[in-house]
């Protein structure tokens, strides 16, 4: 009966206008209509990340939970540990509507939603009150009119150092004009330097675009591992276009979803030749297998988002069920044994 309810749901959404639905969804979650199975974990299945222990590798990547509405019925979700966000020091409405598109031929989806929030102030005050549970980490970001933008990083990071379990340096998002610009060698490295400042003991994690050059990816390695970056994310959305069949396709806007896959996978494995620092594969997850070849690239852990539009809350259940019996059948005892197995598919 919930499987039905949650199709039927599913449809009802897909009917509506992409971001009112994403809203009815943060709703359902609230007043208790989705699954929540509470954290799914096994001896196989549990895991850690940047010190931080995983009752399971799969997380929810920023963007769903912007301003930290649904922190509680999130973590009994399923999810190993959850991102919200992104956080601007000042509270910003973001673009024009519409934007988000669904492109449901391709199992994706283009935004430009420019960072919309209810600013650092409210989100951490939310964040302090959420209680005990799997790890919570906030995505930051820089307001679009700041004259500062390295500095509202700091800001934000400052402002929830104390309430959360790690945070990500969101450098990534093609939403903001000009933000990719602060993956840059120099601005990077100042970038992080102001936020290892004020981080207290938080783990600061590192969010990367997928759309980077080789000898780019070689630098934001070299970055992170100077500033003492926890993880890094690798990917965020990305700009390019190829193959979609969505009349959509042309929208501007990060694209995210299934076609991402193969693009997100080669630059996590490339990382993972470049770096010792614990990795997070995010990009197109929407299955078992997908989860695994993540894994398997060099991820220790992983996340999704676009692909409960099409599965729902109830995929991340079939998710971890589907990785333990893959770790079975290849002799893995734990995810930590399966990572970078199979990363040569992807160099």
């Amino acid at each position: 009966m919930n499987a039905l309810m949650e199709r039927l749901g599913l449809a009802a959404l897909r009917r509506l206008d992409p971001e009112a639905a994403h809203g009815l969804a943060i709703r359902a979650l609230q007043t208790g209509l989705a699954p929540a199975p509470g954290p799914i974990t096994s001896p196989r299945l549990r895991t850690t990340l940047a010190g931080l222990d995983l009752p399971n590798p799969l997380g929810l990547a920023a963007g769903f939970d912007k301003n930290a509405t649904a922190i509680a019925p999130l973590s009994r979700s399923g999810f190993g540990f959850i991102e919200v966000g992104a956080a601007t020091p000042l509270p910003q409405p973001g673009n024009p509507k519409p934007r988000l598109f669904r492109l449901t031929e391709d199992h994706a989806a283009i935004n430009r939603f420019g960072f919309n929030n209810d600013g650092a102030e409210t989100i951490c005050a939310r964040l302090s009150t959420r209680g005990t549970g799997i790890p919570v980490g906030l995505n930051l970001g820089a307001n679009k009119t700041s004259t500062d933008r390295a500095a509202d990083f700091a800001r934000v990071m400052e402002a929830a150092r104390d309430h959360v379990d790690f945070a990500t340096v969101n450098v990534s998002s093609p939403n903001t004009e000009k933000l990719r610009d602060l993956q840059g060698k120099a601005a990077l490295a100042g970038l992080l330097e102001g936020v290892m400042e004020v981080r207290g003991a938080t783990p600061v994690f590192l969010k990367i675009a997928p759309d980077l050059t080789a000898d780019e990816i070689e630098d934001v390695a070299e970055v992170a591992a100077d500033a003492g970056v926890a993880a890094i994310i690798a990917t965020n959305t990305t700009l390019d276009r190829d193959g979609l069949r969505s009349p959509h396709a042309g929208q501007a806007g990060g694209l995210s979803g299934a076609p991402l896959f193969e693009k997100s996978t080669r630059v996590l494995a490339r990382l993972s030749t470049l770096t010792d620092i614990p990795l997070v594969g995010v990009g197109g997850v929407g299955s078992a297998e997908q989860a695994y070849a993540k894994i398997r690239a060099g991820a220790s852990a992983v996340q999704l988002y676009t692909a409960l539009v099409y599965g729902g809350m109830s995929l991340v259940a079939d998710i971890l069920r589907g990785l333990e019996d893959l770790l079975a059948r290849d002799g893995f005892a734990t995810v930590v044994e399966a990572l970078g197995s199979g990363k040569e598919d992807w160099l």
